[in-house]
């Protein structure tokens, strides 16, 4: 099955068992996707005490119901929503601490049941079927990972952490054993996305290419918004590229992730992606007149 939503200016495509095709009309033909892998993707969210019956609550309620596996992990333990404590203190200063223990965790309770790890923030909208689409031409035994690509900072490039970012096996692999030397991975402080960034470099895993044939985005570190109707701030052109565009164009029609989502719009994402279709008998009558 496969649908896609149209409206005057923006189009998501979730795929999950089809292939769309868009013929000149825009009318929707499916077909069976050739030699795709299905792969097994387990979502980590950062979160903290303060936002889990908000942020975190939104994402549990809506695109975390989409994936194969998701968890949160916070400064504390809370059984009921749940989400796992880790030995940490909140606060932007200690975020590279929480990521390198959330993927200690992960390394050492799921490595050997999912093919790769996706780190997210809980103001991140993911779109588990995309993700999962555009993982099954990627091979997780290779040293890579994949996210809205800044290139400035690490020589190599890094990932967006609020864009999220997805590690091979062998990539977490390598971090799971190597990832406690403080001379390859800064242990706490700095900017969590970069020293991830820095830290993935050492250990010889790629920055891959994410975006689809037309180059256009399938990670996005703002919101659908400003990557659909600009403008960009100045920053970004430093981080990404003098040359970046906002708008239809940019933006692949398999987009995976957007940030800076508040809970209210999760809901309302969730509703178009998930729920909204269009009257294929209409359809019909429209495209005979």
């Amino acid at each position: 099955m496969a649908f896609a939503i149209w409206d005057t200016s923006f189009m998501l495509v979730l795929h999950v068992d089809s292939v769309p095709v868009f013929p000149s009309d825009n009318t929707i033909v499916s077909r069976k996707p050739k030699d795709k892998v299905k792969v097994k993707v387990l979502v980590w969210v950062m979160t903290s005490p303060m936002n889990l019956q908000t942020k975190a609550k939104a994402v549990k309620e809506t695109w975390g119901k989409h994936c194969d596996k998701v968890i949160f992990f916070s400064s504390e333990t809370d059984q009921n929503f749940p989400t796992i404590g880790l030995n940490v203190s909140e606060g932007r200063n200690h975020l590279t601490a929480k990521t390198m223990q959330g993927f200690r965790y992960v390394y050492d309770h799921f490595f050997n049941d999912f093919d790769w790890f996706m780190k997210a923030d809980d103001d991140t909208y993911v779109i588990p079927e995309n993700l999962r689409y555009f993982l099954s031409d990627q091979n997780t035994s290779k040293p890579i990972f994949f996210g809205h690509y800044f290139k400035n900072i690490v020589k190599q490039g890094y990932f967006s952490g609020g864009g999220g970012y997805v590690l091979s096996k062998e990539a977490l692999r390598r971090f799971g054993e190597r990832g406690k030397d403080p001379k390859l991975c800064r242990q706490d402080g700095g900017a969590e996305d970069v020293e991830i960034g820095i830290c993935m470099q050492n250990f010889g895993v790629k920055a891959g290419n994410s975006t689809d044939a037309l180059g256009r985005t399938r990670f996005h570190c703002l919101t659908p918004e400003v990557h659909l109707l600009g403008p960009y701030p100045k920053w970004y052109f430093e981080y990404v590229g003098k040359h970046a565009k906002w708008g239809t164009e940019s933006i692949s029609d398999y987009a995976i992730s957007f940030h800076y989502v508040d809970p209210k719009k999760m809901y309302m994402l969730e509703f178009y992606l998930y729920h909204l279709r269009l009257s294929e008998q209409q359809k019909l009558i429209e495209n005979k007149r």
